[in-house]
């Protein structure tokens, strides 16, 4: 395919941290029945990194497993004193945090080796130069940093906490809803707490009507509000506290920050529809601007980011549901987007999440734990329930053979640092590989886009309506086109799709991790009883090898979703007609391998939040010292992105 070399200006020096192999040209062949591939992505990684995970999660779904098996003994003879003790579903989340941990070695560490005394020194450290709390704050409020523009975070999905607040409960009276009431059904240990005892009736509960896409019958859940939303996901395990914790320190509280929670479960404009979500958070910028004189900075991670994207073109369009505001209402009102790990062009894992209920981490378990997680949570209950959420749809992969190849190449098979694919027989964008051919469901290997297609094939009518009524995830081809699709709502979550608003004066700050593996395409296989399973198709657990290929990325959301950050960047770019200023910083992924959550220097997906680097970007950019950050480049993204050019398609 021709492509078509454009040139960067950049405002700002950029940094080149490393230089990975270079692109290649080389054409693959379409393999009839692939093969395991003879060569596996080979980012390195820490011993630890790989098996904590696994671990932890063996050691919960056993927890859980044996619970379930003896459910009717623990409600009788061990809750109800236990819940009485603990309260669990009002227990501090700030009781259990990670950091306090330390204090409780202060007086013991004499008595350890001196290997550990020198781990616990280098974590008492991080508390002057590290992820301990209030550290980065700290750091830059000596330094002069104080609060500047106020402050709009908007978490990404999953991290919102949703609560019951219904009283009736399902019409045949089994699932009632008045002992859930104010209690969270989602981000608590409450939750668990349900879904161990009563999963039939937490399922009822946390799905969505299919039909609707909004509350079931007699059922009301709605995103907790305020910043306890996403802290913390159950207590110890925060998600946003970092960055909260931070920005208090050089001078921000409730009067010029605010945490925009929303029920990520529910498609875009159903948010407006049902919550006013879109509404709200437009009348709460104009209030900061009202009594500040001081635009917002609206600060997005993962599905927020989406969010936010699809914010700023509803609220310029005309018309029901829609925020009026008119052409200049972003420029007027934002200083800058922040997109921290956003999934903006959405991410592989999403389709075999919608498609059969997994990924890699429940793949990737040993027999016994998959044995359990089934019997637990099966995977035909886990699509179910995925499916009933409109939100997760906006997820799937967006660009199709632009971003993510066809069965010939794909953009990044040689953008790994180690140049995995970079060869004549493998590719990533043969998306899906079926190990051997059983019937209609395993006839073919298919691309993303053929991916997206056979999901919604295999889905019930319900998903694929709603599906296409609220997302597309295909590309624009002309400046034209990308205009024209402003007239549609369903373009507004595709940034390939509809262009940024015309904001010279809104600047955009990409910060996200590289160098952690991240699923890229996988092996299928045809169930063979599919009245046990229930499922049509499922990921191949049983074949030699990899069923899950990795590629680059923060663990989550792969490296090639960043792709629009670059194309924003280019010198008048057709999807940034305002000419906003843009600055991409990509933070290597260091974890600490003594650190469950990976430590000072993690670019991991969720854990970024809490590294020191990512939190010094964002207080800079609030405390309007922006102009501070240069561009930061590990991979050869810039380059693959000004070679890849929609307009020749």
């Amino acid at each position: 395919m021709p492509v078509k070399n454009r040139k960067n200006k950049h405002k700002k020096s950029s940094k080149i941290i490393s230089s990975p192999n270079g692109l290649s040209n080389e054409e693959k062949s379409h393999p009839v029945v692939d093969k395991k591939p003879n060569v596996g992505t080979q980012i390195s990684n820490h011993f630890w990194e790989k098996r904590r995970y696994f671990l932890l999660f063996g050691i919960i779904i056993g927890l859980l497993t044996a619970g379930y098996n003896n459910r009717d003994a623990i409600v009788r003879d061990i809750l109800p004193p236990l819940d009485d003790y603990l309260k669990l579903d009002s227990l501090s989340l700030d009781s259990l945090g990670f950091d306090s941990m330390l204090d409780y070695f202060e007086d013991w560490k004499d008595y350890f080796p001196d290997s550990i005394q020198k781990t616990l020194l280098d974590r008492q450290n991080e508390e002057v130069h590290g992820s301990g709390s209030f550290s980065v704050g700290k750091y830059l409020q000596r330094k002069g940093y104080q609060a500047n523009f106020n402050v709009v975070m908007v978490p990404g999905v999953v991290s919102t906490g949703i609560e019951s607040w219904g009283l009736e409960g399902t019409p045949d009276g089994e699932c009632p809803s008045e002992k859930y009431f104010r209690k969270r059904l989602w981000g608590s240990f409450f939750m668990l707490r349900t879904m161990l005892i009563e999963k039939a009736c937490w399922l009822k509960h946390i799905m969505l009507d299919p039909e609707t896409g909004l509350d079931p019958p007699g059922i009301k859940l709605r995103a907790a509000q305020g910043f306890e939303a996403a802290d913390f996901f159950v207590a110890g395990y925060w998600i946003w506290n970092k960055v909260l914790e931070n920005l208090a320190v050089i001078g921000y509280g409730p009067e010029n920050m605010v945490s925009a929670s929303y029920d990520w479960r529910l498609s875009y404009l159903d948010l407006e529809r049902r919550d006013g979500y879109f509404s709200k958070l437009m009348k709460q910028i104009e209030l900061n601007l009202k009594l500040s004189n001081k635009k917002t900075v609206l600060v997005g991670h993962s599905m927020g980011s989406q969010i936010i994207f699809y914010f700023l073109k509803w609220v310029e369009a005309d018309g029901l549901h829609f925020g009026n505001g008119g052409k200049d209402w972003v420029n007027t009102h934002i200083d800058s987007y922040i997109d921290i790990s956003g999934s903006i062009l959405g991410t592989p894992k999403a389709i075999t999440a919608l498609l059969s209920g997994e990924m890699k981490d429940t793949v990737q378990l040993n027999a016994m734990a998959v044995y359990g997680l089934e019997k637990f949570f099966s995977r035909r209950e886990r699509t179910d329930m995925l499916r009933s959420f409109g939100g997760i749809a906006s997820m799937l992969p967006k660009g199709g053979s632009l971003i993510w190849g066809d069965f010939d190449s794909a953009p990044d098979d040689c953008l790994n640092p180690n140049g995995a694919f970079c060869n004549s027989t493998e590719s990533y964008g043969n998306f899906i590989r079926f190990s051997k051919e059983l019937g209609a469901f395993s006839d073919k290997n298919l691309t993303l886009s053929d991916s997206i297609e056979y999901l919604l094939d295999q889905a019930p009518d319900w998903f694929k309506r709603r599906t296409l009524e609220h997302y597309s995830y295909g590309f624009a081809k002309s400046e034209n086109e990308l205009f024209e699709n402003e007239n549609n709502f369903n373009k507004w979550s595709n940034p390939l799709e509809v262009p940024l608003p015309n904001a010279p004066d809104m600047k955009i700050y990409c910060f996200y991790g590289v160098g952690n593996p991240t699923e890229r395409a996988y092996y299928y296989k045809e169930e063979k009883d599919k009245q046990t399973s229930k499922l049509n198709v499922s990921i191949d657990i049983d074949m030699k090898g990899d069923s899950v290929l990795m590629s680059d990325g923060d663990g989550t959301v792969s490296l090639m979703t960043h792709y629009m950050c670059h194309k924003w960047k280019e010198q008048d770019s057709m999807y940034n007609p305002g000419n906003s200023q843009v600055t991409v910083v990509e933070l290597k992924h260091q974890p600490d391998s003594y650190d469950i959550r990976g430590g000072s220097q993690t670019a991991e997906h969720v854990d970024i939040l809490g590294s020191y680097e990512l939190n010094e970007l964002v207080l800079k950019v609030a405390a309007g010292n922006g102009d501070e950050i240069d561009d930061v480049y590990i991979t050869k993204l810039k380059e693959l992105a000004a070679k890849l050019d929609a307009r020749n398609y």
